[in-house]
């Protein structure tokens, strides 16, 4: 599956409009996917076909989470960064499916533009708890330490490809984005939502990696106790990016569950 994931990645061509990058495939309810902090849209390379094949237009953004001036480095601007978004493609409802950071920009949205979200899903999401978005980490130089870092967000240490670790690791040692890094890390940790979300009205799906390191599994249970409707559901010897780690058992989920409350 991920060989043709890859493929079908490679041939779904990012458009380049109005100063948005992004792709878009399918037709029926729009799901948008918004990517981590240190991750990209091949996050999702392997639930992409599977949504469009399931009647969803799948649309995902790239968040230029490393190119914005540093004041409009925050979680409540790329909040509104998706707004002026989905205005462009003239959507007005749409079911947002966030991963880590994504997650958090994603309940941010919701809580400032409940009238232009149908449904939640959340994945490994951040919002409630951080646990390495900006303590030891980065070690400028040090790559040892960044494969490490890397490796850790993974249950299988093998995820963290030399070409990803290759990519934290440029990250980490250009200053301009470590800057952005720490900013972010820190506007995360100013937008705690657990007064906001017991306010948001509409169909939540989480999935969590039973072994996520970064968002462990309490993170994923607070949610579910403070969601009106949730559901929570489990991947075993899966840690902080389960439609990455898990793509075929993810997909399943996802997509049983947009078919049960969103279609």
């Amino acid at each position: 599956m991920r060989i043709f994931a890859k493929i079908f990645l490679m041939i779904l061509e990012k458009k380049k409009e109005k100063g948005f990058e992004y792709i878009e495939v399918g037709k029926g309810p729009v799901v948008v996917l918004l990517h981590g902090l240190m991750g990209g849209l091949d996050n999702f390379e392997s639930v992409i076909p599977k949504l469009a094949d399931n009647g969803y237009r799948v649309i995902g953004p790239v968040l230029p989470l490393f190119e914005k001036p540093i004041l409009k480095t925050s979680i409540k601007h790329f909040s509104v960064f998706i707004k002026d978004f989905l205005k462009f493609k003239k959507l007005e409802k749409v079911t947002l499916f966030g991963n880590s950071l994504g997650g958090h920009i994603s309940l941010v949205f919701a809580r400032d533009y409940p009238k232009m979200v149908e449904g939640l899903v959340l994945t490994g999401s951040s919002g409630l708890y951080e646990n390495s978005m900006g303590d030891t980490f980065p070690r400028r130089g040090d790559y040892d330490y960044i494969r490490k870092k890397t490796e850790e967000v993974f249950y299988d240490p093998k995820m963290a490809t030399k070409e990803l670790v290759d990519t934290v690791f440029k990250i980490a040692n250009d200053r301009n984005s470590v800057i952005r890094l720490l900013t972010m890390a820190k506007s995360a940790i100013r937008h705690n939502m657990s007064n906001d979300i017991p306010h948001l009205d509409f169909p939540v799906c989480l999935v969590w990696g039973k072994q996520d390191n970064v968002t462990p599994p309490e993170v994923a249970k607070e949610f579910h106790s403070l969601f009106k409707r949730s559901e929570l559901y489990w991947i075993d010897k899966c840690g902080h990016s389960p439609m990455w780690e898990h793509p075929e058992e993810f997909s399943k989920i996802l997509c049983s569950w947009l078919n049960a409350h969103i279609k």
